[in-house]
Parts: C-alpha cells; sequence; structure tokens
C-alpha cells in the first residue's frame, strides 16, 4: 500500500501500520515449542512426488538446503516431519548438512511401496563432521509418492519420544550465565538447558548455539529421551569438566521482570530492555500470544507517534525550536493535500512540549512538512534506527527510515506514518541514544563482539537536552502518566492503525535510569496497556 495513494481521517498518535515481520534465518524457539514460519505469501503445492526417485531426492536436497518445511511436505505427516526437521536443525546448529541418496530398490509395475538408504553428514563445527547411513521407506498415496515419517530418520536409533541434542560437559555446569555471573544455561549429561524456569525463551536457541560454537575439546551428541534424560552418546564425547561458561548481556532479574510483564498480557506483546551505558541487551520477552519468531529484534512495524522523537530531533536540529517554542494545535487541518486529525482534541496556540506530551499530530505533521525531503531521515540516522549489527547468535533489524517521496509522505511521516519502520529493538536503542547522547551498540555477550555494519553519529548534546524535557513532559503532564508510579520516566507513546483501521499497534519507548525500553501490543488499539505493562517492568527491577 503505497502512503503516497492513501486518503481518509489520521487519528490519534498514528495510523495505518503496515506489520512487516521479518523472519530470522536462525530461528529462536524455546523448547519444545515451534519457531514461527516466517511470514509472507507461499505457494501451496500438492504433497509428494510422482515417482520414488523424485520423491526422495527433492526430500534430501531440501534436508541439505535447511527447507524443512518443503521437505515435511514431501513426507506422509507434514506436521510431525516440519517440527523435528527444524528443532534438530536448531538444537546441533550445523554449520552444513548434506544428505546423499545411496541406495533405491527399483520398484515394478503396480508397486506401491519401495525402500532405500540414504547418507547424512553433519559439520557441526571445525573438526567435528558426524556421517552415517539411514533406511527409509517410501510409499504411494493418491497417485503421489511420499516419505514415510519416522524419527529414525533423523538417525536409525531415534525413537518416538526422543531427540537430538548437543553435550559439551559430562557433569552439570554453566553453560552461559547472565551479567551478574547468574547461570542461565547448564550444559551436562542431555544437552545444555536452561535452568529452572526457562528465563529467556525466546533466546534459548541464540543462546545455546553458542555454547555449542564455543565449545573445547567436550562436544558430543547425544540421544535424550522426553524429559532430557541421556539414553546414548551417538557421537563424539563430552568433557569432564566443561568448558569455562560464556557471558550474556542478560540481566537475570531484568529478564524476568520482562517476562512476567508480557506474559501478564492477554493480547500480543513484547519488550525489549537495554543498558544505556554498555549497550547491553537486559531482557528480550514476548509472550505467547506474539508467538516464537523473535519479533522483538527483527519486527518491523510503523512506530506510530513514537517517532515523533525523532521529528522533534529534526525540528530543533535543522529549524531551531526550543521545549518553549510557539507551536500551533488546531484539531483539524489540512498540511499539503492532507487532511489531518487529532483524537478528540485540539489545543490552539500552544508550545513544542505540550504538543509533544498530548501526542497533537497537527502540529507534527506541520513541523515535518517544514523540513527538507531527507530532514526526517537525517534524525532517524542519528538515533540509530538506520544503523546495521551482527550480534553472535541473532538476526536484528532496527528501522527503516528514507527519505519522503514525496510531501504528502513526508507530512505522514512526521508522526511515524508513511513509510517509516522500527522493531522494539530500535525503539530502545532510540531511546537510549536520546538517554545519553551516544552512538549505543548493542551486544547479547560479553565473551563474543557485536560487529558494527553501519554505525551512527547522535544529535549534538543541545538537542538532545530538548528533547529530554519532551519525553519527561508525556510521562508527568501527557500520554504516558501511568509510567510515572515507576519513577522519573521519560517516553513517548505511539498507535499505529492498519489494514481497515479497526486495529492498532501500541508503543512506549523511554528511559529510566540507565534502562532504555521498548514495549510494542500489536492490535492493542491503544498505547495506554503499553505504558502500563512498562511501568509494571520497570516497577519490577
Amino acid at each position: 500500500m503505497s502512503p503516497g495513494k492513501r486518503r481518509g481521517i489520521l487519528i490519534g498518535g498514528a495510523l495505518l501500520v503496515v506489520v512487516v515481520v521479518v523472519a530470522a534465518f536462525f530461528l529462536l524457539n524455546s523448547g519444545s515449542s515451534t519457531p514461527e514460519a516466517a511470514t509472507g505469501a507461499t505457494t501451496v503445492q500438492s504433497p509428494g512426488a510422482l515417482d520414488p526417485n523424485s520423491a526422495i531426492t527433492e526430500y534430501l536436497q531440501d534436508i541439505s538446503e535447511n527447507n524443512p518445511d518443503a521437505a515435511a511436505r514431501l513426507t506422509d505427516d507434514n506436521a510431525a516431519a516440519a517440527v523435528a526437521l527444524r528443532a534438530t536443525r536448531n538444537a546441533l546448529t550445523p554449520s552444513s548438512v548434506t544428505a546423499k541418496l545411496t541406495e533405491l530398490q527399483p520398484t515394478s509395475a503396480g508397486a506401491k511401496q519401495t525402500s532405500g538408504t540414504f547418507s547424512f553428514s553433519w559439520v557441526l563445527k571445525p573438526g567435528k563432521t558426524w556421517t552415517y547411513d539411514v533406511p527409509f521407506q517410501l510409499a504411494q498415496s493418491d497417485g503421489k509418492w511420499l516419505v514415510h515419517w519416522a524419527p529414525s530418520l533423523l538417525h536409525p536409533k531415534l525413537e518416538a519420544g526422543q531427540r537430538l541434542v548437543i553435550s559439551t560437559a559430562a557433569q552439570d555446569t554453566t553453560a552461559v550465565a547472565d551479567r551478574d555471573g547468574k547461570p542461565l544455561l547448564i550444559s551436562g549429561s542431555g544437552g545444555v538447558r536452561p535452568v529452572e524456569g526457562n528465563p529467556a525463551p525466546l533466546l534459548r536457541s541464540a543462546l545455546t548455539g553458542q555454547v555449542t560454537a564455543a565449545a573445547g575439546g567436550g562436544f558430543a551428541v547425544e540421544r535424550v529421551d522426553a524429559g532430557g534424560k541421556s539414553v546414548e552418546t551417538l557421537f563424539g564425547k563430552a568433557s569432564a569438566e566443561g568448558a569455562k561458561p560464556l557471558v550474556s548481556s542478560l540481566s537475570l532479574a531484568a529478564q524476568g521482570a520482562a517476562q512476567a510483564a508480557v506474559d501478564g498480557y492477554q493480547g500480543s506483546a513484547m519488550l525489549v530492555a537495554l543498558d544505556t551505558g554498555s549497550g547491553d541487551i537486559l531482557a528480550v520477552a514476548q509472550n505467547g500470544a506474539a508467538g516464537n519468531s523473535p519479533k522483538a529484534l527483527n519486527g518491523l512495524y510503523e512506530p506510530g507517534s513514537s517517532f515523533k522523537i525523532a521529528t522533534s530531533v529534526a525540528a530543533v536540529q535543522q529549524s531551531g525550536l526550543t521545549a518553549t517554542s510557539p507551536v500551533d494545535c488546531p484539531g483539524v487541518a489540512t498540511i499539503g493535500t492532507r487532511t489531518v486529525k487529532n483524537e478528540g482534541f485540539e489545543l490552539g496556540a500552544t508550545n513544542l512540549q505540550t504538543a509533544f506530551a498530548r501526542s497533537c499530530n497537527t502540529t507534527f505533521g506541520q513541523l515535518a512538512l517544514a523540513l527538507p525531503a531527507d530532514g526526517l531521515k537525517k534524525a532517524a540516522d542519528e538515533l540509530g534506527l538506520n544503523a546495521d549489527y551482527e550480534i553472535p547468535g541473532v538476526k536484528t533489524e532496527l528501522g527503516k527510515v528514507e527519505p519522503a517521496a514525496s510531501k504528502d509522505e513526508q507530512v505522514e511521516d512526521g508522526f511515524g506514518q508513511g513509510r517509516i519502520q522500527a522493531s522494539a529493538l530500535g525503539g530502545a536503542l532510540m531511546a537510549a541514544t536520546v538517554a545519553t547522547g551516544k552512538a549505543i551498540t548493542p551486544r547479547l555477550w560479553h565473551d563474543l563482539e557485536t560487529t558494527v555494519i553501519k554505525g551512527y553519529s547522535p544529535p549534538p548534546a543541545s538537542v538532545l537536552g530538548e528533547v529530554r524535557k519532551l519525553m519527561r513532559a508525556v510521562v508527568t503532564s501527557g500520554t504516558g502518566r501511568a509510567a510515572g508510579a515507576a519513577g522519573n520516566v521519560f517516553g513517548k507513546t505511539g498507535t499505529a492503525q492498519f489494514g481497515d483501521g479497526k486495529q492498532a499497534t501500541g508503543w512506549f519507548v523511554g528511559y529510566l535510569g540507565n534502562v532504555a525500553f521498548a514495549v510494542v501490543l500489536e492490535n492493542s488499539n491503544d498505547s495506554g496497556p503499553a505504558v502500563q505493562l512498562a511501568a509494571k517492568f520497570l516497577k519490577s527491577l
């Protein structure tokens, strides 16, 4: 949907959000649950193949290319196969997998079944390649040939209810600690597992994968039962003592508070928290309604009025405004060819701080129109929304802000409409930049470096000083008053409608002390619940 072609009433802090969920190649899961597939249009194909050779060769090619959904469609149990194939790949975290046909029994005319053997080769880490043969069966159904699914297709000894795991230590040791040295993951017989309570379910695979990658001499593939008890070591040998624990940036206390906050919300909720001094990712939380795909780290949404932080940076830096500068906030205004409305209020002649605190669309549409075409992009660049990082174990997207293609789009961009997009991680990084006046490099590890693909330079201190006044007013006298009980909170609310306009995503981004945060609630229709959720999180710290 082209923003330049949209017409209609603009309400509240923002509108018409287009949700773009960017799926990570490295899908994070939470134990036995299954990561969600990437959203988007897919072509539904009739399952199976026309002949036995095509069925097994296509299945093996999909396995080798890490396409579990396509491979599963060539089996007689699509759902079970997709879950098991994906979970095994995530558990073993191979650098590559090769599956090759070694034997296929010939079939006579009219035959409905056949069998054969293929070889599996997993490159698990340098010098650790696991190769073995797997027998398989094929059967014809409704004129199509399908691979008969069984756990033994993953390993001939694997039985129903069992799974494959990586173990690096024979005795229980801490595999991953939080920033304060408290255990997050334990390595031992039965593989790497979270501590009691599974405090960081969304990041379990990311953390586990780095344990596997960093393992020293101890390295084994184990077959475990449904309860995680080791049945047999199939490959390698675990270390008697275990490797030195990896140290993550997570805070067990912050992660627990974040997870409790989102779990207490009935709809889809996500929360990201950063340490403003170090860039440590303190917490990444989603509830069950948000699913297991890591949208908090890489899901791009229109940010609604939370983007007025960037518009204010541009207005102060490029147009010379201050928090006390006079502005106009009519209830309805024609700006360019756009008719912009507030949600049932007008302030008339006021100042920038009050217009920001009350989230006046008509004010910020006018401010945006007075900027150069790339004015908002420059401000977004300075707040890190167009930066890019590689964090070991996870894929992140911060945002996407481009120069407006037209004056009408520029108006919409001023209050987070148009083509502006941001993730929860991007919102937290934007708030952290305002809080510190420094470029923030987010990190998940103290042992492993974040690679800066595209960095940024923050706005001048004088500009951020004015913006902090605006963000504080949101909590003391504006749309974020419900966060005031948590302390000296600075923030900005946002709502963004999408689809037919009956649903809206709620935002609240900000900071308290050295903790920057962003809350995103899909389909909440209001930013109020996001403010309340953030307050619950902050009060628990």
